[in-house]
Parts: C-alpha cells; sequence; structure tokens
C-alpha cells in the first residue's frame, strides 16, 4: 500500500436506524469482501456482517464500531460502521478522529434527525468533509429533494444533489447521474450490475434544471468550470475537481440517493467516496511536541513511509488472543516484529501481531504506513495513547470525551461474581472513555456511570455473558451539584496550640456565586497580612472542600473565593495552618450564602406521528420538562424539550405506551438549573435518612 491517493479512510455515521450497517453489508458484498446478504435484525440468524457482537444482533442496532477493509476501482477503502446511539456516541467520537472523509447516512422519509445534528456537529469538531447518502428511498414518503433542504436549512449546509431518483416509494428505479447525464440502474439478483442508458424523455427536462441548479452551486469553488460554463464547454472532469474543492474545504456537501435495502444507488456512491472524499495526505493532522511546553507546539504529520513513525490508539478491545488495539498511522513504518514506544509512558513494546480488520475477523499483514488503519496486539495501553518507534516525542491531539451523566449502583450477588466484576469493570473502562466506575467513599457501593440507560444496561449484560458475573442494580443517582447564591462574608481564625509550636492562620474575606467555571480563587491582600507562601495553601484548602458539599455531599461549582485579608504567626503560621483556616471558613460560610441544589437538565427530542403531538407534550409536562418548540413536517412531529435528568428514567417505556410505540427520542446532556423548594428539600431528608440508617440499625440491635 503506496499510493495514498488511492487510499480512503471512511467513517459511515447517521441517526439510529438510518441503514448505516445495511448500507455497510451492501458496500462488503459489492466489493466482494462478503458473499452473501445478510440483514440487521435478520431472520436467518446470522445479522449484518458489522454487528458482530451477540447482542447486537439481537437488538438490531449497532452498539460498538467496526472496522474493515475493501477494494473499489483501484481504491483502497478502510471503513468505520459506528453506532446512531447517543449513548454510544463515543464510538463515533474516536472514529470521526481517526477518519479522512465520512458519508453522513440520512432517511429519506424523516431527514434530518435529532442524532444527525449531534454526528454533524462531531464531524464539524474534526473538520471530517463528508458526502450524504439519502437512503430508504424506496419507503412511502420517501422525498429526497426535501431532505436536501433540510440540510441547508437545519445544519446550515451548502447540499446539492448530484442524482435525481428514477421513481419514488416502491417504483424506485435507480438514480440519474447529473454530471454524466446517465440513467444508472441496477440488475441481477442482488443489484450487483449496473447498467447504463440514456435518461427517461419524462425525467429529462427535470434532470436539466437539476443539473443547471447544480452546475450553479459547484461552479463557486473553479473558475475554470465557470469559464467552461459560459462557453457551454462543460466536461465531466471539470465539475468533479470542482466537487472535489468544495468538498475538501467543507463548503460543499454532495449529495446522493438510493436504497442500501433495495440494492440502489450503492455503487455510485462508491465511485463519489474515490471522487470525492479525501486521500490521508489531503488532510491535515497535527501532533504536539511534548519536547517542548504548552499546545502550541504543534508539528505537522507527513504521511511519508521514511519519516519517524506516529500513530495513535483509537480504540481497544479485549478480544479472544488478548487486547486488540486498532490503531490510526499518521506517517512512518510499523512492522511486525519491531518495537514501538508509548509516549505517554515511555515503555517500549513489541508488535507481535499486526492485522487489518474485517469487522470481527482479521487478516495478518507485515507492516502499515501513514494512513493506514491496522490492529495489534498484546499492547498494554488506553483509549488515546500515541505510539511512535522511539525517534518522535509526540502526543496526538485528543478525543472529546463527554462527561457521563447517569450513574448505576451495582452489587455482585455471589463470591464469584465479585471476583469477575472487577476483571470486567477494568476491561470496559479501559475499553470506553465514557464508562467509568468507582468505589463511592460514603457508602462503598461500587457506581458505574455513562451516558444513558441503554449503554449501561448493554455492559451489565454483557458482565452476565461474557464474564458470568451477576449484578443487583439499585435505581440511578443523578450527578446533582451544589451552589451558592448570594454573597456572603468570611472572618475565621484557626489556632491550635498542642505543645510545641502550635497553628495559627486568620483569613478574611468573601465568597460570591460565579457563573463560569467550578470554582475561582482571587486575593486583593495587601500589607503582607497574609504572606505570600501561605496564599496557595488557602486556595488548596478551598478546594479541598469543592469535591464534596455540606448538603448532599455533591461537588460544588459556580462559587468565586476573595481573599481581602488575614493575619499570621511568625512561629505558629504553616501551610497546614492555613489550609485548616481555608477549610473552617467554607464550613462556617457556605450555609450563609444561601446554598442550593442544582440537577442535570436534559436536551430531549421526540419524534413521532403529528396524531400523538398532544401525548408527547403531555409526557414532557409530567416531567418538570418544558418544550422549547415543535416543527411538524408532513405527518411528523418533532417536539424539543428541557426536562431534569431525574425525571427521564423509565421515559422509554411511558412514550411507547402513550404513542402506541411509534415515537422515539433522545437526550443529550444541555445544562445545569436550581431544583424546585419543594424537591430540594425532599433530596435533603433522603440523604439524611441515608445517614442516619446505619446509625438506627444499629441503635436496634
Amino acid at each position: 500500500m503506496t499510493d495514498l491517493s488511492k487510499t480512503r479512510n471512511i467513517g459511515i455515521s447517521a441517526h439510529i436506524d438510518s441503514g448505516k450497517t445495511t448500507l455497510t453489508e451492501r458496500i462488503l458484498f459489492y466489493t466482494n469482501r462478503v458473499h452473501a446478504i445478510h440483514e440487521v435484525k435478520g431472520k436467518d440468524g446470522v445479522g449484518a456482517k458489522m454487528d458482530s457482537m451477540e447482542l447486537e444482533r439481537e437488538r438490531g442496532i449497532t452498539i460498538a464500531s467496526a472496522a474493515t477493509h475493501t477494494e473499489w476501482s483501484g481504491y483502497h477503502i478502510n471503513i468505520i460502521d459506528t453506532p446512531g446511539h447517543v449513548d454510544f456516541t463515543i464510538e463515533v467520537e474516536r472514529s470521526l478522529r481517526v477518519l479522512d472523509g465520512a458519508v453522513l447516512v440520512l432517511c429519506g422519509v424523516a431527514g434530518v434527525q435529532s442524532q444527525s445534528f449531534t454526528v454533524d456537529r462531531q464531524m464539524n469538531r474534526y473538520k471530517v468533509p463528508r458526502i450524504a447518502f439519502v437512503n430508504k428511498c424506496d419507503r412511502v414518503g420517501a422525498n429526497p429533494v426535501r431532505v436536501r433542504d433540510q440540510l441547508r436549512e437545519k445544519l446550515s449546509h451548502n447540499a446539492v444533489l448530484m442524482q435525481i431518483p428514477i421513481g419514488l416509494e416502491d417504483k424506485l428505479a435507480g438514480v440519474v447521474d447529473l454530471v454524466r447525464m446517465k440513467a444508472l440502474y441496477n440488475e441481477g439478483p442482488n443489484g450487483e450490475k449496473i447498467v447504463e442508458q440514456e435518461i427517461p424523455a419524462e425525467l429529462l427536462d427535470e434532470a436539466q434544471a437539476f443539473r443547471d441548479e447544480m452546475l450553479d452551486a459547484v461552479s463557486m469553488f473553479s473558475e475554470e468550470l465557470m469559464e467552461a460554463m459560459l462557453e457551454e464547454n462543460v466536461t465531466e472532469e471539470l465539475v468533479y475537481r470542482a466537487v472535489r474543492a468544495g468538498t475538501l474545504d467543507l463548503k460543499l456537501v454532495p449529495v446522493f440517493l438510493g436504497s442500501a435495502y433495495k440494492n440502489r444507488g450503492v455503487q455510485p456512491l462508491l465511485d463519489a467516496v474515490n471522487q470525492y472524499l479525501p486521500a490521508p495526505d489531503e488532510v491535515v493532522n497535527e501532533a504536539i511536541d511534548l519536547t517542548k511546553d504548552g499546545e502550541d507546539h504543534k508539528i505537522l504529520m507527513s504521511y511519508k513511509p521514511d519519516d519517524p513513525l506516529a500513530m495513535l490508539a483509537f480504540k481497544l478491545e479485549d478480544g479472544r488472543y488478548g487486547q486488540l488495539t486498532y490503531m490510526r498511522l499518521y506517517q512512518g513504518t510499523v512492522k511486525k516484529d519491531e518495537f514501538i514506544v508509548n509516549t505517554r509512558t515511555g515503555k517500549k513494546t513489541k508488535v507481535a501481531r499486526l492485522v487489518r480488520m474485517h469487522s470481527d475477523e482479521m487478516e495478518d499483514i507485515q507492516e502499515a504506513s501513514g494512513g493506514d488503519i491496522v490492529a495489534t496486539f498484546g499492547i498494554d495501553c488506553y483509549s488515546g495513547d500515541t505510539f511512535t518507534d522511539g525517534k518522535l516525542k509526540v502526543a496526538m491531539t485528543s478525543i472529546h470525551v463527554p462527561d457521563p451523566v447517569i450513574s448505576l449502583s451495582i452489587k455482585p450477588v455471589d463470591s464469584k461474581s465479585e471476583q469477575n466484576l472487577s476483571k470486567a469493570l477494568n476491561r470496559f473502562t479501559k475499553e470506553d472513555p465514557t464508562f467509568r466506575a468507582g468505589v463511592d467513599a460514603e457508602s462503598g457501593e461500587t457506581v458505574i456511570s455513562g451516558m444513558g440507560e441503554l449503554q449501561l444496561d448493554v455492559y451489565i449484560e454483557r458482565m452476565r455473558r461474557e464474564y458470568n458475573c451477576r449484578v443487583e442494580v439499585s435505581p440511578p443517582q443523578v450527578a446533582y451539584r451544589e451552589t451558592i447564591t448570594q454573597e456572603a462574608k468570611f472572618d475565621y481564625t484557626h489556632k491550635k496550640q498542642t505543645g510545641g509550636s502550635g497553628q495559627y492562620g486568620k483569613i478574611s474575606g468573601v465568597m460570591a456565586p460565579h457563573e463560569e467555571g467550578d470554582f475561582v480563587f482571587e486575593e486583593t491582600v495587601v500589607g503582607g497580612n497574609v504572606p505570600r507562601q501561605f496564599i496557595p495553601s488557602v486556595e488548596k484548602g478551598f478546594r479541598s472542600m469543592i469535591n464534596k458539599g455540606p448538603r448532599l455531599g455533591f461537588p460544588v461549582v459556580g462559587v468565586k473565593v476573595v481573599l481581602q485579608d488575614g493575619a499570621y504567626h511568625a512561629v505558629d503560621s504553616s501551610d497546614v495552618a492555613f489550609q485548616e483556616a481555608a477549610r473552617g471558613a467554607w464550613r462556617a460560610t457556605f450555609g450563609k450564602a444561601k446554598p442550593k441544589i442544582l440537577e442535570p437538565v436534559m436536551r430531549v427530542v421526540v419524534e413521532g406521528p403529528s396524531d400523538f403531538a398532544g401525548a408527547v407534550i403531555s409526557t414532557i409536562n409530567q416531567r418538570r420538562g418544558t418544550v422549547i418548540g415543535s416543527q411538524e413536517d408532513e405527518g411528523l412531529t418533532r417536539t424539543e424539550a428541557e426536562v431534569p435528568l431525574a425525571e427521564m428514567f423509565g421515559y422509554a417505556t411511558t412514550l411507547r405506551s402513550s404513542t402506541q410505540g411509534k415515537a422515539e427520542f433522545t437526550m443529550e446532556f444541555s445544562k445545569y438549573a436550581l431544583v424546585p423548594n419543594s424537591i430540594e428539600e425532599e433530596l435533603i431528608a433522603k440523604a439524611q435518612e441515608a445517614k442516619e440508617g446505619p446509625k438506627a440499625a444499629g441503635k436496634k440491635k
């Protein structure tokens, strides 16, 4: 693999149930990587190639991103099929971090859906050029032109149709290529043969109108094409170059269409991947130079096979033969049996086995170079580690990891499960940065946290299946926060005489609410009343108190402390004394600053038939939610709301029962907001009860 210009690293991303995995299955079939088509939730019990996990096949959803590679028209294409569900958003995040281009799949009926926004934001974060594929054009109500308009209005893309359909819904026969002005039909039992014909007479005017519109849009990226249009001398090559330029510049999104399930329009999409998406060396990738301080010292990755090696471990899996580490090479060459260095730990490891992935199968290779995606075994590392050959000391820019929003308390039911639990948690936390596990210091309970109920549900099921570990699950714990709502002054003296030198530190100042950040410390001390060497001690003392608020024991946010004055003793003042003074001042003042509880509020988007719009709003109102807006589009209503996370547990069941199972929702963290007084009192009473529980039980005994 030496010709980088003929390499493509692409991801297939979309809203849940838009047909990503079905599309990947067809791509693998047409490129002869699989020899039979199997469907998601297939009746034959096999399931799609890219859903290799038993749980994925049962539920008919993608849980973990899967990598494969294939060849099309002389191009080498690495493909990552990603999950659509917001609970597995990290899988999309880390895949897009290492990919050069993406196919944004949209449903021909539903168009731009809630998760399309999230995926699109992730693509923007990593500056990934994309082409759009309007899938399911065979479904009743499919309208690719409306989907193109939604791409423009909702996602602010310069979306341009490169094809128009020949027939729609159950009459979908093929597509018209607007660049070559030819009709393309799929023939054969699985649509494997593309037949090129003249455009049907009844479609000619419409095709010409859409072609003119397309040429107007893409000519903005090529002066040559603009001149050729004036001279009426437009060539296919000029159009291809202009579309490619606009796409790579992130200023154009070419739109293709078809139906993966009905085997329509997939091969032209593959041609478009080759034509319009970037080769690895056409994308700017930077690494931070660890030999210099600060993130400003970045060096550009070259992709040259002879340069020093740099590669990123972006995904881990615990396979049959130990830890499988997916690597993206940015420059240099890695060979089997050579040594590589983890720049985070400085540890040297031998590459015992180098493979290319094909979902859960692997093909051994001897070497790989810049631009490729491979996997290796037996390397102990974390997701996001950078590896070199020792000649470079760099770290690839990191992956954005969202904070977990939901926690569960789990307890093993027997001693065997207890032994296996730590193995399972150790593996899952290493594989998935959004999955956290720890022991609550107060209760001693094992607490797992993640992005949503489905994600935690999947991990608990995997514990049972893969580790024979059965656990009892308690209701989820919401990540509340504590804050203050008014200013309060403090004037606190810490004195302690223990024989010999004592402890003395006096501080005074103001504690006030602060809108940005968790905690801010400032000082305006004059005249050396608090010696300079003790000011960091005061800050350290205050900071040690923010991890656990006095009301519910949750972290404290939005507090600003200003140290204004104080006093010290020549002998008895010390680092410890001023830390203790700060802690004492915090305890004495926090209650006077009108403390309040904050709760996480989620942005919830519910989509369903318009007939159930009233029922949907009612389910939101019952959960202390606020409806922000609602859009109706040809019988479908999309309702956006903000709802406290504490009220969202079990919402899926409520929504299904009130909409006959026809509505679906997605949610993601929006902000923290003040808890109403009545709820706050309940929370404090529960926390008090939990504290007194063990004591009360002891007294009864």
